[in-house]
């Protein structure tokens, strides 16, 4: 059993409550569940969380069905539930995907968003709030293999294929499957500082909590390839003190290697040299800070291991294409600032 985490900020029980219509992915729902629980198990005392799952559509013996055939328990449908809702999150599944939702269900659905603090969802969960007109004038992400179709059926929403969630204001939108659970991780470091979200993720053998706006393909993900756990370890290491000595002389010393053949061994399982895989976890961390934060462009340098403002802003001309100015009026949440 992992240590008791200290919490950044004490309050009370949030409810999260997941709003599916049959049948559901099963993974969007339990990787998320998984998240806030394990969060409630470290935590100790008080539960931070109280979780409910409701149906769409009328339910018969409290079960919700699942796309690949695993019957979910639930707590009945909308039409029943009762009380206030902290954050409240629609799983995606074939269910979003094929089918329109009844009209009042839509209409619950945007009375239960309008009085939550948050609003998210996973994967195609995307359709169901779409469905409801909540993502009008909104960048969503979604699963990459579904946004040319929710852009196409919905054209009042902004569709960004690549990155693995976007907060849009108090809306949170994830992308495929397990993504969930990177966003679930970071409702849970907003709601009660990074400590306890890493130790969920290391709980759940989570390899990176990745940031909110890499791309579904990039640096961090594509290395995950690797077996070798000392590179493995040292990664998720890296992301995690971008502003530490990360020079290749300094990282082989961390795994007891020669520089020259960790460049070697690095690179083979990476993917590319340990130079340009800490430029690009700098990168990604700064668009992060960009599209979320009201920070300058030194701070953000700064946090992100850039040293200067100069130097990321050669960055990104370099492999954006951009300046840092350039991308955060680009891409930055609504209501941030505001």
């Amino acid at each position: 059993m992992a240590n008791l985490i200290t919490l950044r900020q004490p309050s009370g029980t949030k409810r999260v409550v997941f709003f599916g219509l049959p049948p559901v992915r099963e993974i969007d729902l339990i990787g998320a569940i998984d998240v806030f629980s394990t969060a409630n198990q470290i935590s100790g005392g008080k539960p931070l969380y109280e979780l409910k799952v409701i149906s769409a559509e009328p339910v018969k013996g409290g079960r919700l069905s699942g796309m690949f055939g695993v019957s979910l328990s639930c707590d009945g449908d909308y039409r029943s539930f009762r009380g206030e809702i902290d954050t409240l999150l629609v799983p995606g599944g074939r269910g979003v995907e094929e089918k329109t939702a009844a009209p009042s269900a839509l209409a619950w659905l945007r009375k239960a968003a309008k009085g939550s603090r948050r609003v998210g969802s996973i994967c195609t969960g995307t359709f169901l709030l779409a469905q409801a007109g909540l993502l009008d004038g909104r960048r969503v992400a979604t699963h990459w293999a579904f946004a040319a179709d929710l852009a196409r059926r919905y054209p009042k929403v902004t569709v960004d294929p690549d990155p693995i969630w976007i907060q849009d204001g108090n809306y949170y939108t994830s992308a495929g499957v397990t993504s969930g659970i990177d966003l679930s991780l970071a409702l849970l470091e907003e709601d009660h500082g990074a400590a306890l979200a890493l130790e969920v993720a290391r709980m759940m053998v989570v390899f990176l909590k990745r940031p909110g706006n890499q791309a579904q393909f990039s640096v961090s993900l594509a290395a995950q390839k690797t077996e070798r756990k000392p590179l493995h370890e040292l990664r998720v290491w890296m992301a995690e003190h971008l502003t530490a000595d990360l020079s290749v002389e300094a990282l082989a010393k961390r795994v007891a290697m020669s520089p020259r053949n960790f460049q070697r061994a690095f690179a083979a399982e990476a993917g590319k040299p340990p130079a340009r895989f800490v430029e690009d976890l700098r990168i990604e961390a700064a668009r992060r800070h960009l599209e979320r934060t009201t920070q300058g462009l030194a701070e953000i340098a700064d946090r992100c291991g850039f040293g200067s403002a100069d130097v990321m802003g050669r960055a990104f001309a370099r492999l954006l294409h951009a300046t840092p100015g350039e991308y955060r009026s680009r891409f930055r949440s609504s209501g941030i600032g505001k």
